[in-house]
């Protein structure tokens, strides 16, 4: 047991001080547009978590400038109505609220919108570049690849809080760090692993199966992570 005066070892932040910056800079974006971007959520579930994020997503878009459109349609025409929107000049934004049918057919349906609507880092393209290490889409590096919400979300949070060392290299700055990531699902555990693997540090995924280390290996050598099995018990 610690003694008394043995200073915390967590620390409580709160995500609006964080997401202020990110606000002004969101806010500052639409205004240079001159428009408000249209982003078009489709709900096809009565799942009540869902209806809450739609709801959350709305709000919060409309609060910043955004032109949000909830479709609730039935999860039979959930394919066309995203193929419809595709093709729509005046769609900037597409998102899906999953589950839709729950098994590899939602994992379909992340591949019919388009990548250039996709805003959740769903599709393939951003999940391979996620995955390679590769952060923009184009050449010139002006158009940068999507990432998915939460991961990304645990990133900046990690950014605040100092844990990115801002003086060595972008894409190092996690040098030196070891993590571990509790959870190794493909919506948030893996991804999270691999973004935090890919700017430099060690981390331990650890899931019911098993324990994994994702590294860039020693000295950053590697592009991009690779992971291997650890013979650890818990």
């Amino acid at each position: 047991m610690s003694d008394s005066t043995s200073k915390p070892a967590g620390r409580t932040i709160l995500a609006s001080n964080i997401a202020k910056g990110f606000i002004s800079e969101v806010e500052e974006g639409v205004k240079q547009l001159g428009r408000s971007p249209k982003l078009v959520g489709f709900l096809a579930n009565d799942d009540p978590a869902a209806q809450m994020y739609a709801d959350w997503t709305g709000k919060t878009s409309k609060s910043l400038g955004f032109d949000y459109e909830l479709r609730v349609v039935n999860k039979d025409d959930l394919e066309e109505a995203i193929i419809d929107a595709n093709g729509d000049d005046k769609v900037d934004g597409i998102m899906v609220y999953f589950p839709v049918f729950g098994n590899r057919q939602d994992q379909y349906l992340q591949q019919v919108v388009s990548l250039e609507k996709d805003v959740e880092g769903l599709n393939h393209k951003y999940i391979q570049n996620m995955y390679h290490n590769v952060r923009f889409l184009d050449a010139e590096e002006k158009q940068k690849s999507v990432l998915p919400c939460t991961p990304l979300a645990v990133v900046k949070i990690l950014e605040y809080l100092g844990v990115y060392n801002n003086l060595l290299a972008y894409g190092n700055r996690l040098y030196g760090k070891q993590v571990v990531v509790v959870n190794r699902s493909e919506i948030v555990g893996r991804p999270l692993a691999a973004l935090l693997a890919n700017d430099g540090a060690t981390v331990y995924s650890v899931d019911l199966d098993g324990i994994q280390r994702f590294t860039r290996g020693e000295g950053l050598k590697l592009s991009r992570h690779q992971v291997v099995d650890v013979d650890l018990s818990l």
